[in-house]
């Protein structure tokens, strides 16, 4: 099995067409169908189903995909340690990030990376804490910042950055601001929410809460980026429940206090692969956080 086998498999797998792959590899399409086909009988197996429009994976071509990922990203680590031990660090760092995470400055971070390694290729990817903690696992990041959504694995571990209280924030005219005190799940549960999509930490967060405490809570205003879940907050359109330092990005809203929700905190986390599989890119990122070359919101 040829590395570049896998690395054709891969990119027809992502792009689900093979002229877009043969175009972005650049490569003849009929070359890079050869190369398919080579690997299906190598593997006495089909990978994808083909039709006019797009290609899909079969069973066996999914189960394929995760484990060619993770070949490609421990070579392209390999190459970058080589890199990293003849004194210079190039290669590609492929990060993923929630939005507004607390405990890290990420543009900060990365413009401090980017002085300090100028030869590596940063790309960042914004998403849920789900999706990210799936990316890492399966090698298409080398690290993320989200919400801590599962306990450490052989694929992906996990340093905390912080934790901090879910906090009640509603415009000052609602019925909430006018008591000030802190409320409770119970005292919720009938109103108008404001929340992020599922996979989002915060949302995870106060989901596990309410199910804690028994109470069930309708989102009936979903977003997807937390500047459109605060304009409908300060619109009078719901509430929110989200981490304490959204706060202070609208000071405007009435902040309250949660109670009754046990030690529901939001903990924001690095998620990175096993140790020997962590490539020097990542390994440098986690360096400079650590100096504290960052300011945490």
């Amino acid at each position: 099995m040829e590395l570049r086998h896998l690395q054709h498999f891969v990119a027809v797998a992502e792009d689900q067409h093979f002229t877009r792959a043969a175009e972005r590899l650049m490569v003849s399409q009929s070359g890079l169908s050869a190369s398919i086909r080579a690997l299906e009988r190598e593997l006495q197996t089909p990978l994808f189903v083909r039709t006019t429009r797009r290609v899909t994976l079969t069973e066996a071509g999914r189960a394929l995909l995760g484990e060619a990922e993770r070949i490609l990203a421990q070579v392209r680590s390999a190459h970058e340690a080589v890199a990293a031990v003849q004194g210079v660090l190039r290669g590609t760092l492929a990060l993923g990030t929630e939005q507004c995470i607390a405990g890290v400055h990420v543009a900060g971070l990365l413009a401090a990376f980017r002085r300090r390694h100028p030869d590596v290729e940063i790309r960042l990817r914004q998403a849920g804490s789900g999706v990210l903690a799936e990316e890492v696992a399966a090698g298409r990041l080398d690290l993320a910042f989200a919400y801590r959504t599962q306990a450490d694995t052989d694929q992906l571990r996990s340093v905390s950055l912080t934790g901090e209280p879910m906090t009640v924030l509603c415009h000052p005219t609602h019925r909430l601001a006018t008591g000030g005190a802190a409320v409770t799940p119970e005292e919720l549960g009938g109103e108008v929410f404001v929340d992020f999509h599922p996979d989002w930490g915060p949302r995870r967060t106060t989901d596990t809460a309410f199910a804690a405490a028994g109470v069930r809570r309708t989102v009936a205003l979903e977003v997807n980026d937390v500047h459109s879940l605060l304009d409908l907050v300060d619109e009078n359109l719901g509430i929110a429940v989200a981490p304490r330092h959204f706060r202070h990005k609208r000071e405007a809203l009435t902040a309250l206090p949660v109670k009754g929700t046990g030690e529901a905190v939001y903990e924001t986390v690095a998620l990175l692969p096993p140790p020997q599989a962590t490539s020097p890119a990542a390994r440098a990122l986690m360096a400079l956080l650590e100096q504290g070359t960052h300011e945490g919101p």
